[in-house]
């Protein structure tokens, strides 16, 4: 079996003393949508916080595009283009659009992003619209697509986006989705947390269940949802319409 882009083994990690994962291993070729899904308290934004090297990990290993980042800081984690969308969107509230795409674009040591935050405009017309506002101001769905642009003017080679739907209303959810498949067929490699599982899984080619911190479960986006138990577990009857909960460690 070839590498793949990411390969987490028996990876331990949580908060001083306590602990959250417990062993978990997966893995995410180029070009694949992953998503991760589970109860309030399974340790999904752990895990992230983890790969991205914010959390301490206590044991196991993380390999991303053939390198092993289990005991790198986090800003050489961000340097080999794994980048993090944390939940809550986190904008350099004071500052504008466009000073937090500059912000954004300035990881890239040497290279002119210029072009590169052009291209966001075009993909994102209602950012350039904002493109003079302070981004506190934005609603929190435009919000939103700035954390997602922002991470892309960065040129990612994994994208982590921790509940990119969360607290937002239907019709913009759905636009975060359409903004999601997009870079999926771009070929953005990306490893979804997403509350909204009925979404995710209908867009992830590769899919795990995580249960108090331990994955219980795998397969295809296809396979998990369509699984009676997944279904009733995390899914049921009016499953994109579920309410997400911000309590989500």
């Amino acid at each position: 079996m070839s590498e793949a882009l990411l390969e987490v083994a028996n990876l331990r990690a949580g908060y001083g003393r306590i602990e959250v994962l417990h062993g978990i291993s997966l893995r995410l070729e180029q070009r694949e949508l992953c998503a991760i899904v589970g109860a309030n308290g399974a340790g999904k934004t752990t895990l992230l916080m983890a790969l991205s090297r914010l959390v301490p990990i206590t044991g196991g290993t993380i390999r991303f595009a053939g390198r092993d980042l289990s005991r790198s800081p986090a800003h050489e984690v961000v340097r080999s283009g794994l980048i993090h969308v944390p939940e809550g969107r986190r904008m350099l509230a004071s500052m504008t659009v466009a000073e937090n795409l500059a912000v954004a674009g300035a990881l890239r040591r040497y290279a002119d992003t210029r072009l590169e935050i052009e291209a966001i405009y075009d993909r994102f017309p209602i950012l350039y619209e904002r493109r003079a506002l302070a981004a506190g101001s934005l609603s929190g769905g435009e919000q939103q697509m700035l954390a997602i642009a922002r991470a892309l003017v960065t040129k990612p080679r994994l994208l982590l986006l921790d509940e990119p739907s969360m607290g937002l209303a239907p019709k913009l959810v759905d636009q975060i989705f359409e903004i999601i498949a997009t870079e999926r067929a771009r070929g953005t490699a990306m490893l979804l947390v997403e509350q909204n599982a009925r979404k995710a899984l209908a867009l992830a080619d590769r899919a795990y269940v995580l249960e108090r911190g331990t994955i219980v479960l795998e397969g295809t986006g296809a396979q998990l949802r369509d699984d009676p138990a997944i279904t009733a577990a995390y899914l049921g009857t009016h499953g994109d319409d579920a309410p997400t909960d911000p309590a989500n460690p």
